[in-house]
């Protein structure tokens, strides 16, 4: 199988259960969306997040450097009520471990279970296996599902899939060559690079 879902730390995992059982979830889990109160939530689909950091890399930073100096900040979970995605949970990474962060809502829950579909469509028949991972680019409001070739990394190329609402002059939900992708953002200056034909 091409796309290898990674798992998550044992104690992130336990942080997000918590969070589910907590008098804080019933608010923000089931209030808004008037969900049953009886649902039974289930913590799936967990992804580790990677910060690209502005001050770390330069429009003439390689995306493979670029890549590499994403540091890993957490993992999100998608929050599935039965097969409905109802919000994601993440976790932040400190000096005691994992720590529940926050519950998040709006359209990115459910854009992550779409580019995970994509994902598993656009590597399927691939000699290498791809490790998904979230990218996050707060310069430019932007996630990314993140494929990151694990076997045969110098034969092929990491693959980003922006999440929408992607930003402008990003197509979101269709797979990218980092390269290509990165290369539209100046990651310095927080503007998109004017791209001429």
């Amino acid at each position: 199988m091409p796309l290898t879902m990674p798992q998550p730390p044992a104690a992130a995992l336990r942080a997000v259960r918590a969070a589910i059982d907590s008098p804080i979830a019933v608010r923000a889990l089931h209030s808004p969306a008037g969900r049953r109160r009886g649902s039974v939530l289930t913590a799936a689909h967990a992804l580790p997040v990677h910060l690209l950091d502005p001050a770390t890399a330069t429009a003439t930073t390689k995306s493979t450097d670029a890549l590499a100096a994403a540091r890993r900040t957490g993992w999100r979970f998608l929050i599935m009520d039965g097969e409905e995605v109802v919000a994601a949970a993440e976790t932040r990474i400190s000096e005691g471990g994992h720590g529940f962060s926050h519950f998040a809502g709006g359209p990115y829950p459910l854009a992550t279970l779409r580019a995970l579909r994509q994902a598993q469509a656009h590597t399927t028949g691939s000699p290498t296996v791809f490790l998904p991972r979230l990218l996050s680019v707060p310069g430019h409001y932007m996630t990314a599902l993140w494929l990151h070739p694990v076997l045969d990394r110098t034969q092929s190329a990491d693959v980003l899939i922006p999440l929408a609402p992607a930003p402008l002059g990003v197509t979101a939900h269709l797979p990218h060559d980092a390269d290509e992708l990165l290369s539209l953002l100046s990651l310095g200056g927080g503007q998109l690079l004017t791209v001429t034909t």
